[in-house]
Protein backbone atom coordinates (compact mmCIF):
# COMPACT_ATOMS: atom_id res chain seq x y z
CA UNK A 1 0.00 0.00 0.00
CA UNK A 2 2.84 2.27 0.49
CA UNK A 3 4.32 1.61 -2.60
CA UNK A 4 0.97 2.75 -4.32
CA UNK A 5 0.98 6.02 -2.81
CA UNK A 6 4.54 6.72 -3.18
CA UNK A 7 4.15 6.04 -6.86
CA UNK A 8 0.68 8.42 -7.21
CA UNK A 9 2.44 10.99 -4.84
CA UNK A 10 5.07 11.01 -7.29
CA UNK A 11 2.99 10.98 -10.38
CA UNK A 12 0.75 14.05 -9.51
CA UNK A 13 4.66 15.81 -8.11
CA UNK A 14 6.17 15.50 -11.69
CA UNK A 15 2.71 16.26 -13.68
CA UNK A 16 2.60 19.42 -11.35
CA UNK A 17 5.90 20.23 -12.44
CA UNK A 18 5.51 19.48 -15.97
CA UNK A 19 2.96 21.65 -16.04
CA UNK A 20 4.61 24.44 -14.36
CA UNK A 21 7.55 24.17 -16.87
CA UNK A 22 5.26 23.50 -20.02
CA UNK A 23 3.71 27.56 -18.96
CA UNK A 24 6.96 29.10 -18.17
CA UNK A 25 8.77 27.75 -20.87
CA UNK A 26 7.15 26.24 -24.03
CA UNK A 27 6.13 29.94 -26.53
CA UNK A 28 2.40 29.20 -28.35
CA UNK A 29 3.33 31.85 -30.33
CA UNK A 30 5.54 34.94 -31.28
CA UNK A 31 4.83 38.41 -32.95
CA UNK A 32 4.48 41.39 -33.60
CA UNK A 33 2.16 44.44 -33.14
CA UNK A 34 2.71 48.11 -33.53
CA UNK A 35 0.17 51.22 -32.10
CA UNK A 36 0.60 54.21 -29.71
CA UNK A 37 1.99 53.20 -26.09
CA UNK A 38 -1.47 54.70 -24.32
CA UNK A 39 -0.63 53.04 -20.50
CA UNK A 40 2.47 51.31 -18.91
CA UNK A 41 2.22 50.86 -15.49
CA UNK A 42 2.97 48.65 -12.53
CA UNK A 43 0.29 46.83 -10.58
CA UNK A 44 -1.25 44.57 -8.24
CA UNK A 45 -1.80 43.93 -4.61
CA UNK A 46 -0.04 40.86 -4.25
CA UNK A 47 2.71 40.95 -6.97
CA UNK A 48 3.34 43.98 -8.66
CA UNK A 49 3.54 43.24 -12.30
CA UNK A 50 4.07 45.48 -15.37
CA UNK A 51 1.22 46.22 -17.42
CA UNK A 52 0.86 47.94 -20.62
CA UNK A 53 -1.49 48.79 -23.33
CA UNK A 54 -1.06 50.22 -27.15
CA UNK A 55 -3.58 51.59 -28.96
CA UNK A 56 -3.95 50.30 -32.66
CA UNK A 57 -6.72 51.99 -34.25
CA UNK A 58 -9.60 54.35 -32.75
CA UNK A 59 -12.30 51.82 -31.39
CA UNK A 60 -11.38 50.16 -28.06
CA UNK A 61 -11.83 46.91 -29.70
CA UNK A 62 -8.40 47.46 -31.15
CA UNK A 63 -6.33 47.64 -28.04
CA UNK A 64 -3.47 45.01 -27.47
CA UNK A 65 -2.50 44.28 -23.75
CA UNK A 66 0.60 42.84 -22.75
CA UNK A 67 2.59 42.18 -19.57
CA UNK A 68 6.57 42.56 -19.71
CA UNK A 69 8.40 40.29 -16.90
CA UNK A 70 10.68 41.93 -13.76
CA UNK A 71 14.04 40.66 -15.40
CA UNK A 72 13.32 42.96 -18.51
CA UNK A 73 14.48 46.15 -16.91
CA UNK A 74 15.85 47.46 -20.12
CA UNK A 75 12.05 47.04 -22.42
CA UNK A 76 10.53 48.40 -18.62
CA UNK A 77 12.58 51.52 -18.77
CA UNK A 78 12.05 52.14 -22.73
CA UNK A 79 8.59 51.50 -22.29
CA UNK A 80 8.82 54.31 -19.90
CA UNK A 81 10.49 56.60 -22.03
CA UNK A 82 8.27 56.02 -25.25
CA UNK A 83 4.80 56.77 -23.01
CA UNK A 84 2.39 58.06 -25.79
CA UNK A 85 4.82 57.54 -28.69
CA UNK A 86 4.78 54.84 -31.31
CA UNK A 87 5.94 51.71 -30.70
CA UNK A 88 7.20 48.48 -32.14
CA UNK A 89 6.34 45.36 -29.58
CA UNK A 90 8.15 41.62 -30.30
CA UNK A 91 6.08 39.53 -28.20
CA UNK A 92 6.08 36.01 -27.00
CA UNK A 93 2.46 34.17 -26.07
CA UNK A 94 2.26 31.62 -23.76
CA UNK A 95 -0.35 29.32 -23.09
CA UNK A 96 -1.07 30.73 -19.97
CA UNK A 97 -0.06 32.52 -17.17
CA UNK A 98 1.02 32.89 -13.33
CA UNK A 99 0.00 35.76 -11.52
CA UNK A 100 3.30 37.07 -10.27
CA UNK A 101 4.45 36.70 -13.96
CA UNK A 102 2.05 39.37 -15.43
CA UNK A 103 -1.72 39.48 -16.04
CA UNK A 104 -1.67 38.71 -19.83
CA UNK A 105 -0.24 35.59 -21.93
CA UNK A 106 1.51 38.45 -23.98
CA UNK A 107 4.80 39.10 -22.96
CA UNK A 108 6.70 41.49 -24.66
CA UNK A 109 10.29 40.90 -25.37
CA UNK A 110 11.84 43.79 -27.42
CA UNK A 111 10.60 47.46 -27.93
CA UNK A 112 11.36 49.71 -30.83
CA UNK A 113 10.35 53.17 -30.97
CA UNK A 114 8.56 54.20 -34.19
CA UNK A 115 8.24 57.17 -36.74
Amino acid sequence: MKKVLASVITVVILGIALYFTAIYYITYSEGYRAGELVKFSNKGLIFKTWEGEISQGVSEAQVFTFSVEDKNKDVIKLLKDFQGKDVKLTYKERFSTFPWLGETKYYVIKVEKTE
